[in-house]
């Protein structure tokens, strides 16, 4: 791994400093920053992550997709995750911690709002964000892309029914403006993008293999913009709620343990099926971190618009939002480390074509 991924963590952690201190510094170019947004998405960050993840849709081989249902288990897992047991468990902890443990130290009244703000970030898997750690752990893009696409249209039927059941109520509004942007913005536009480029590079190749190597070289200079992207990104997020961080640090902490507790504890349940049921590494590893992460943008959109901009559940999902990418890189980490724990990985090549005789 190069030096500059193998220190990544680094990176990140003077990422934040460095949003929390340009927040401080110039919190009227970061507010110009922030207004760039239409249905809760905004529009540099979506920049940012096209970055991120048009490295990996490059690597999206359409012909190995119609083979995908041959390895169905690793999107049983990360269905079952995202959708049997990730929403039950966020709502759980929200009621333990914040009707009991931290109930002392909160105002009295408030902790329907912790709790609403938690189960929003637990009933919607991640879209974008989780190409970037598919990628970072060598995963294989045509199966996150299969991962991530079947959650998107689940998320377009459960998403609501599944939030009124644990939230009970049953007049939410989904905004859906934001849910379709997301998805157009974080998955179509990089895709074709990645498609467009892999049918460039792979014209005129004297055969697949060689095509594939132009990609692979492709991607490997093109690398570094991802790392760079993410790194940006992180710079804005903590930038637009460095205020926050700073004015109510307890409180971060109280939402932010929860939080730590249900990624860490939803990464080991996938990550240890995955491994029960031989699932390849290139498989295993993004499934888990697909049960981890969150789609932030849309818990943000619905908090404001059922609790309000300033209301604590919102804050829970902005939290979610800060949370999300030290736990992620620290669990990308320990899916590198834990390889041999797997079975050897299918190539995006093989599961394309019959195996070929030796």
């Amino acid at each position: 791994m190069p030096v500059f991924e193998r220190f990544l963590s680094i990176w990140v952690a003077l990422a934040i400093l460095a949003g929390l201190g340009l927040g401080q510094i110039a919190p009227g170019l970061v507010g110009f920053l922030a207004g760039l947004e239409y249905g809760s998405v905004n529009f540099v960050v979506a920049v940012l992550i096209w970055f991120m993840v048009y490295p990996m849709m490059v690597g999206v081989d359409f012909s190995s997709l119609a083979r995908i249902h041959e390895r169905p288990k690793g999107l049983i897992i990360t269905l079952a995750v995202n959708w049997l047991i990730k929403p039950f468990t966020m709502a759980a902890l929200g009621v333990l911690f914040f009707e009991w443990v931290f109930a002392p130290f909160i105002e009295p009244g408030t902790a329907g709002q912790y709790i609403a703000g938690m189960i929003l970030l637990g009933a919607a898997p991640c879209t974008a964000m989780v190409f970037v750690w598919s990628h970072l752990t060598r995963g294989d893009p045509n199966y996150t892309l299969v991962q991530v696409s079947l959650n998107d249209v689940i998320m377009v039927f459960a998403f609501a029914p599944i939030v009124a059941l644990l939230l009970g109520v049953t007049d939410i509004t989904v905004p859906w403006e934001t849910l379709v942007l997301s998805v157009v913005l974080y998955v179509v536009i990089p895709l074709t993008a990645g498609v467009i480029t892999r049918l460039w590079l792979t014209r005129g190749a004297a055969s697949p293999a060689q095509g594939e190597a132009r990609v692979a070289a492709f991607t490997g200079r093109i690398k570094p913009l991802s790392v760079l992207g993410l790194l940006a990104t992180v710079v804005l997020l903590f930038g637009f709620q460095g205020e926050v961080i700073l004015d109510r640090p307890l409180v971060i902490a109280m939402i932010a343990l929860p939080l730590l507790i249900q990624s860490y504890g939803m990464f080991a349940v996938a990550y240890w099926a995955a491994r029960a049921w031989r699932v390849p590494h290139n498989v295993a590893a993004p499934c888990a971190l697909i049960g981890t992460s969150n789609f932030f943008e849309l818990a943000v959109a619905v908090a404001i618009g059922l609790f309000g901009l300033n209301s604590i559940a919102a804050l829970v999902t902005v939290v979610g939002v800060l949370v999300e990418v030290p736990v992620m890189l620290s669990l990308v980490w320990f899916a590198n480390r834990t390889t041999h724990w797997f079975p050897a990985e299918e190539s995006a090549i093989r599961t394309s074509r019959p195996r070929e005789q030796s």
